[in-house]
């Protein structure tokens, strides 16, 4: 499924994951999850099951969960009481569209049995991984980099599944979640970093794991804890039994998570998301206070922080502008007079709010700069007397390589201009970010960011990479000069 023409302005978590183990049909279970994760991954989903007299069996589909895993005819094949499942975005520009052979979870039949496997994140040094797999004769199925751990898994020596893995993941740079299986077990592991999310929960009398805690409300499980930063679940019927296969390392969990990708309703870091954004809205206030008689969130992801900007303000906030609930992807082939509709065909101004306003617009962030120009030009046709930008992330100037499909450093607008030159070229009345120093506390970092040492993975903001993307410098990305 192609991506939405007009979703090519924000940044977009590539996938999402989930696993239940100990319950009747857990597929079905997989299946509900997964709708609750759509967010992180609107392009295909899959999943596999495990049951004794049919062994494993899995399904993969284009398209939403709801559209494909909702159908009785396709769920009856896949039973068992153990099931993982895969939500995923495909990636723009050089790594092409997806093809079904891409869609995950992935699954290998080893001496020891079979195994499937499921990955939110991104392997930096995959492409030096991929030469010396086939040149050592693996035969790549796909053109994802998680299929490297199906092969790095098969050449370990190891006697068990769970071993075999850590013997793969230590060869793994960058950024995982992993939701696996076995015949017998379901398997969670984090990078040391723990730069993507990985959630435990118990669910009535078995386990589940999920990228948020979202996608456990939905299933009535009981949010447990996060896996740790380097940690290793390995969960029966009988329990879980938790394992530390790598060297300790200072966690950098993403921070944009807290801003943009997970679900207000979730749970990072023992607080609320929604909370969170309240909070970035109300440094926003604290940081950037302009006059005006409106306060407005460009829906969805911009509410919370414009109702914390209002909170704290003391200005109006108002829903002046209005999401199409029911725009699909493939609402209509995009001809050339649609595309000039634009953000038109998503939103729409609440012109008896805004006409004669002097207009504050809450977003989470600004990336190309296309959509926030559109939309700002909407609020001006309705009459708007003023158009002030504030925006609930840092400029985002530095392309993501742990999961994130990010568009090349060159076209990102604070890449290339300062904030100045940003809000003119957006033709707005003024234009603020909240600083960095704003953002860490609003996520509970009283004393802002330790530049020395800092709390979580904001390279994307900062050009300060946790890990070094090894495959993108052999490309000639060029990192962050030290200052």
């Amino acid at each position: 499924m192609p991506r939405h023409p007009f979703d090519d302005d924000t940044l977009h978590e590539e996938c999402g994951v989930f696993g239940v183990v100990g319950v009747t049909d857990a597929a079905n279970f997989v299946a509900l999850g997964l709708h609750a994760l759509q967010h992180r991954g609107q392009e295909a989903g899959g999943i596999v099951s495990y049951q004794e007299d049919s062994g494993f069996t899995s399904a993969r589909r284009f398209g939403y969960v709801r559209d494909n895993f909702t159908k009785a005819s396709l769920m009856e094949t896949l039973p068992g009481a153990l099931s993982i499942g895969h939500v995923r975005y495909s990636t723009a520009g050089s790594k092409g569209a997806t093809q079904i052979r891409d869609v995950q979870p992935f699954f290998g039949e080893f001496s020891v049995g079979g195994t499937a496997i499921a990955h939110n994140g991104n392997i930096t040094n995959a492409d030096a991984l991929r030469r010396e797999l086939i040149d050592r004769g693996s035969i790549f199925q796909s053109s994802s980099d998680s299929e490297c751990i199906i092969h790095l898994m098969a050449r370990s020596l190891q006697r068990t599944i769970p071993e075999k893995m850590k013997d793969a993941l230590r060869r793994v740079e960058g950024a995982f979640s992993v939701v696996a299986m076995t015949r017998t077990k379901l398997i969670g592991v984090r990078d040391p970093l723990g730069v993507r999310p990985l959630m435990l929960g118990k669910v009535a009398d078995g386990w589940a794991l999920s990228s948020e805690t979202c996608a456990f409300d939905i299933i009535g499980a009981e949010f447990v804890r996060e896996v740790a930063p380097g940690e290793m679940v390995v969960i029966t019927e009988d329990g879980v039994e938790s394992f530390r296969p790598f060297e300790a390392q200072q966690p950098r969990f993403c921070i944009f998570e807290h801003v943009y990708f997970s679900r207000p309703d979730s749970i990072l870091g023992g607080r609320s998301v929604y909370e969170t954004r309240h909070a970035i809205g109300v440094e926003l206030a604290r940081e950037a206070p302009v006059e005006a008689d409106l306060v407005c969130p460009v829906p969805d992801s911009g509410t919370p922080a414009a109702i914390g900007y209002a909170a704290e303000s003391g200005i109006p906030y108002g829903m002046g502008i209005i999401r199409n609930q029911y725009m699909g992807r493939t609402f209509i082939e995009p001809t050339e007079q649609i595309r000039n509709m634009g953000v038109r065909l998503k939103l729409n101004v609440n012109r008896a709010l805004i006409e004669g306003k002097r207009v504050i617009l809450v977003d989470d962030s600004v990336v190309r700069g296309t959509t926030s120009r559109k939309i700002k030009e909407m609020i001006l046709d309705a009459g708007a007397r003023e158009v002030h930008f504030r925006i609930a992330s840092p400029p985002t100037a530095w392309p993501c390589f742990y999961g994130v499909d990010t568009p090349e450093r060159s076209k990102l607008l604070a890449a290339t201009m300062s904030e100045e030159e940003m809000r003119d070229h957006l033709g707005v009345d003024s234009l603020r970010f909240v600083s960095l120093d704003g953002l860490y506390r609003a996520v509970g970092e009283a004393k802002g960011r330790d530049a020395s040492c800092p709390a979580y993975c904001d390279a994307c903001f900062s050009g300060d990479y946790p890990v070094e993307p090894a495959d993108m410098i052999e490309k000639g990305f060029e990192l962050k000069a030290a200052e």
